[in-house]
């Protein structure tokens, strides 16, 4: 579970997202940053039993800072009014596959994958859809991703309008090999970050998604 301070601070510095005031309350901010870091850490060491890979992470190289790039934006707020964590086995950097966490009040959700990988990358996993097509669909028509998740993310910005070049229209995998992204994710409602059930809710989510990891991983990774 989260404490309540961390919400509120975000909650506060969406109001508030100026240097003054960040400046003026960054103990709180340390104090938020560290209470989401030993959640991220508690996520990591139980779900590292499911999932081997991650074992030797620790959280501070998962996390994102918060302060964001404003050189190319239109809006030149200095700072994110999330925390985020990308859990892989390479950390944050890594371009491979992994779960994330993102807390933002109103619009906190968890679940993973991979988010617009690189043509290579991506023409990898293509491949490796077509080419093994039943196990995929096994994996996301499993009960527990199913439960979970319902299916990959579909958001207008992630598919492609026809199958991409090298690809027949009736290919059986066409609805996924025009995706971009291969992202699951699940929302979680604002009174569920301060539960004791919040830490239970995020491993069942992660150990849903971790058949669809290692699918995608193999095909980057071989």
């Amino acid at each position: 579970m989260l404490q309540s301070s961390t919400i509120k601070f975000l909650k506060d510095l969406k109001k508030n997202n100026n240097k003054p005031w960040f400046d003026a309350n960054r103990k709180k901010y340390e104090e938020a940053k560290t209470d989401f870091a030993n959640f991220i850490q508690l996520v990591i060491d139980k779900h590292a039993k499911n999932d081997i890979t991650i074992k030797t992470l620790v959280a501070k190289d998962c996390l994102f800072r918060i302060n964001r790039d404003v050189r190319f934006a239109k809006d030149k707020s200095p700072y994110k009014t999330n925390f985020g964590a990308h859990i892989n086995k390479g950390g944050k950097k890594s371009m491979l596959a992994g779960y994330y966490f993102h807390l933002e009040p109103g619009k906190c959700f968890a679940g993973g994958g991979i988010w617009m990988p690189m043509p290579d990358d991506l023409k990898k996993l293509r491949q490796e859809i077509d080419y093994n097509f039943v196990e995929f669909e096994r994996i996301i028509d499993s009960k527990k991703f199913k439960s979970v998740y319902g299916d990959l993310s579909r958001d207008a910005e992630f598919v492609l309008s026809r199958v991409p070049k090298g690809y027949e229209p009736d290919n059986p995998a066409s609805e996924y090999l025009k995706l971009k992204s291969y992202i699951a994710m699940i929302n979680i409602k604002d009174t569920a970050l301060t539960s004791k059930d919040l830490l239970k809710k995020t491993i069942e989510a992660f150990e849903a998604l971790q058949p669809l990891l290692n699918f995608i991983n193999r095909a980057l990774e071989n």
